[in-house]
């Protein structure tokens, strides 16, 4: 039998079907929590209805909801059924309520508000003040525009925009492939065009990353990632035979020292670590990325024009591939005269399978698969 329910109308609650008792706090919360709502709730009405049983335990509470909303959360009823087991009262889900409600309005597409005339007629001249051949892509719903741009070294770029039924009072939301956050800067006289240039901006104050991270892919060889994007501020290098530096470049200081780890054997990796370290000291902003590298670990990378990648990249010893899920082989055996690379999974993996390892925190020790000599493996992957 059910004792009580909440019926939400516009985003406030109202209690029904009996006496909440000391449920009645929890309601009053709620009306609060849906009343906070600036997201894509603000300004429409939802009909909701969250039935509790007679011991009133909300893991055991019914939802029902107009067919319209029910559309809308079709593909969320496995979260809202665990959050219903998981949230400790009333308050606590309808504030995961919202959210998901959000992100499934946010990802609804053919529910939006529909839009007016004066939308189409802005939109479309924004876009011919622009210029056509600006433009990449237009849904046919004219709610997504993809503009393309060239930076002043020649890169190709998109950038694309989600715009809302109240444009142009308020900004598109836009997604660009940056290493940083784009922020648009906005008022409801602002155009298409205004974006487009703060677009152009962003692109030269990022101009001097990019160079550094080209060269290094033009230059040296790259093993992740494999298909790297203008957002990805990584690079793992080949150094030598299973010897490579992992290294994160701060898009808004480039030319500064970035932050490094070796993988490979210990024999190997340890002193290209002493020269990092004293050699720290010339680092020079004035040259690029790459060649501060090749002078403060005092080598050569390996070179695209000379090497092959199968010269220094071997498959792990455990499954017998290169990539597994994306990711290279990042251990290797200790022994000089081993030097097997495993993938960490596939090494953890094996580790914890062998009645002779042992583990202690987060290391396992254990034995090489090839040579047997002793091995410890960090559930993390990064040796600093």
């Amino acid at each position: 039998m059910v004792r009580s329910g909440l019926v939400l109308f516009g985003g406030e609650a109202v209690c029904r079907q009996g006496r909440l008792g000391a449920r009645e706090t929890e309601t009053k919360g709620c009306k609060d929590v849906w009343k906070q709502g600036q997201g894509p709730l603000k300004g429409r009405d939802f009909h909701i209805r969250i039935l509790l049983p007679v011991d009133l335990q909300l893991k055991n509470a019914r939802i029902e909801c107009s067919w319209r909303l029910k559309r809308i959360l079709h593909g969320y009823r496995h979260i809202l059924k665990q959050r219903l087991h998981s949230c400790p009262d009333l308050v606590s889900f309808m504030v995961e309520l919202k959210t998901v409600l959000e992100i499934a309005l946010k990802n609804t597409q053919d529910l939006h508000i529909p839009r007016p005339p004066e939308y189409y007629s802005c939109l479309v001249r924004d876009l011919e003040i622009l210029g056509w051949n600006r433009v990449a892509y237009v849904d046919t719903g004219l709610t997504t525009v993809k503009l393309k741009a060239e930076d002043s070294c020649g890169r190709q770029h998109l950038i694309t925009l989600k715009l809302n039924a109240k444009y142009p009072t308020e900004p598109p939301d836009c997604l660009v492939d940056f290493p940083v956050p784009f922020a648009v800067s906005w008022m409801p006289q602002n155009s298409l065009i205004d974006i487009y240039n703060q677009f152009l901006a962003a692109l030269e104050s990022l101009k001097e990353f990019w160079d550094a991270l080209d060269e290094i892919d033009g230059k040296t060889w790259v093993l992740e990632p494999e298909n790297p994007t203008r957002s990805a501020t990584t690079r793992r290098i080949a150094i030598g035979n299973n010897v490579s530096v992992n290294i994160e470049v701060d898009p808004r200081h480039p030319n500064m020292l970035p932050e490094c780890y070796f993988l490979g054997a210990d024999h190997e990796v340890n002193p290209l670590r002493t020269k990092l370290n004293n050699n720290m000291h010339l680092w020079d902003p004035e040259i690029s990325l790459l060649q501060n590298l090749r002078e403060l670990l005092e080598i050569d990378f390996p070179s695209r024009a000379v090497l092959e990648k199968s010269d220094f990249a071997k498959d792990c010893g455990i499954c017998y591939a290169y990539r597994l899920d994306g990711s290279t082989p990042d251990h290797v055996c200790d022994d000089p005269r081993c030097g097997q690379p495993f993938h960490h999974a596939c090494l953890y993996e094996w580790l914890q399978g062998l009645p002779t390892s042992r583990q202690s925190f987060n290391v396992i020790f254990g034995e090489c698969p090839y040579c047997n000599k002793p091995l410890t493996l960090k559930s993390s992957m990064k040796k600093l």
